[in-house]
C-alpha cells in the first residue's frame, strides 16, 4: 500500500515538472521567421505576464530591453538566464545595434541643443552653452554658485522653449521659488508659468534620490511631459552622510554609479540636459596647489561628460574652470551672480 502511494506521488511530481518544462519551452520559442519585432510582446520568451512585469519596471520598449543586462531581466521577470539572453539578442537584432560611421554620429549631434547661462564668458567656455544629451557636473565649496547656476539653467531652459519642463531633485532644501521669480522677471517671462514648468521633488535619503531619478522616465512616458533638463542638487550629499568610513566605500560607490548611469541613460535617450552639483573635500596631504577635491571619486568623474570647478573670486566674483570635456580645452571664465542671473565682469 505504501509503495503504491509512493508511486502515485512520484507520478504527480514528474507530471508537474513536465508541465513546467513545457511552459518554458513555449516561452522561449522565437518569433516566426520574418516577423517584425515592434514591441516587447514580439520578443521570444515574453508572454502577457512577463510583459506586464517588464512594463511595470519601465522596460516598455525594445530599446530598453536591448540596453539592459541579463541580471536585470532575470531579477524583474523571474525568467531563466537563457530566456533573458534571447530577449536581449532579439531586441538588438531588431534595432540593428551595430557600428555607426562618424558621419552618422555627426548627424545625431546636430540634434544637441545648448542652454545659455547669460554670461558670454561661461557660454564660450562651454562651447555655446550647457549641452543636452550630456551630464554636466559643477563642484565647489559652499557659496561658489552651484545652486545659482541650477536655478538660472532651469529658467533659461523654459525661456528657450515655453513647453519645456525642468525636473529639480532637491537633496539639500536649496530650491527657492523666490529666486526663480527674480530670474523670470529679469528675462521678461511669466513667473507663474516658469514655476509651473519646474517639477521639484525633495529627496530625503539616497534610495529616495535614486528612485526619483528613475521616476523621470514616467513623467516623459506616462504624463507626456517635455522634460528638457534634470537638475540634481546635490548629487552626493545623502551618499556622503549615509555611508561613513572606508568599510562602506564600495557600497557607496556602487550606488552612485547606478544613479549616474540612470541619469546618463535619460540624457542620451531623451536628448535632455542633466546638471548635477557636487560637494568637495580638502585633501590634507596636498602641500602645493588647490587642496579642494570633488566627492564621489572616479565614478562621478568618469560618468560626467563635462566637469566644472567653481571657486570664489575677488570682489564677489566667481571663477568657473572647465577641467574635463570630450571636445573642449581647459579654460576659465569669470562672472558675477546678480539678481537677473549671471553677468560678465
Amino acid at each position: 500500500m505504501n509503495m503504491r502511494k509512493k508511486e502515485i506521488v512520484m507520478e504527480d511530481i514528474e507530471l508537474e515538472e513536465n508541465e513546467d518544462v513545457e511552459k518554458d519551452v513555449v516561452e522561449i520559442i522565437p518569433p516566426a521567421s520574418g516577423k517584425k519585432i515592434s514591441n516587447i510582446t514580439d520578443l521570444p520568451g515574453v508572454g502577457a505576464a512577463t510583459a506586464e512585469k517588464l512594463t511595470a519596471a519601465g522596460f516598455d520598449n525594445i530599446m530598453s530591453i536591448a540596453v539592459s543586462s541579463v541580471g536585470q531581466l532575470v531579477e524583474i521577470t523571474g525568467v531563466s538566464e537563457a530566456v533573458a539572453r534571447k530577449m536581449i539578442q532579439a531586441s538588438r537584432d531588431a534595432l540593428d545595434m551595430g557600428f555607426q560611421s562618424g558621419e552618422d554620429i555627426l548627424k545625431k549631434r546636430e540634434k544637441v541643443q545648448k542652454i545659455q547661462t547669460g554670461s558670454k564668458a561661461v557660454d564660450a567656455m562651454m562651447g555655446g552653452g550647457f549641452e543636452t544629451g550630456a551630464i554636466t557636473e559643477c563642484f565647489g565649496e559652499f557659496g561658489s554658485g552651484k545652486t545659482q547656476i541650477g536655478h538660472i539653467l532651469a529658467t533659461n531652459t523654459i525661456a528657450n522653449d515655453p513647453e519645456a519642463v525642468v525636473v529639480y531633485i532637491d537633496t539639500e532644501n536649496t530650491f527657492r521659488p523666490e529666486r526663480i521669480i527674480q530670474l523670470a522677471e529679469g528675462a521678461n517671462l511669466d513667473p507663474d508659468k516658469v514655476l509651473r514648468n519646474i517639477k521639484v521633488a525633495r529627496a530625503y535619503n539616497s534610495d529616495h534620490q535614486m528612485l526619483l531619478g528613475e521616476k523621470v522616465e514616467e513623467l516623459i512616458k506616462k504624463q507626456n511631459l517635455k522634460v528638457k533638463m534634470v537638475i540634481v542638487d546635490s548629487l552626493t550629499a545623502h551618499f556622503r552622510a549615509e555611508f561613513i568610513g572606508r568599510g562602506t566605500l564600495a557600497d557607496r560607490q556602487q550606488k552612485i554609479n547606478k544613479h549616474m548611469h540612470t541619469l546618463m541613460r535619460l540624457a542620451d535617450t531623451y536628448n535632455l540636459a542633466v546638471y548635477v552639483t557636487n560637494q568637495v573635500m580638502a585633501k590634507p596631504d596636498m602641500f602645493f596647489g588647490d587642496p579642494t577635491q570633488a566627492i564621489g571619486g572616479h565614478i562621478v568623474a568618469h560618468a560626467s561628460t563635462f566637469r566644472i570647478y567653481l571657486r570664489k573670486g575677488k570682489k564677489g566674483s566667481r571663477v568657473a574652470k572647465l577641467i574635463d570635456s570630450p571636445n573642449l580645452p581647459e579654460s576659465e571664465a569669470c562672472f558675477m551672480v546678480t539678481k537677473e542671473g549671471l553677468k560678465d565682469i
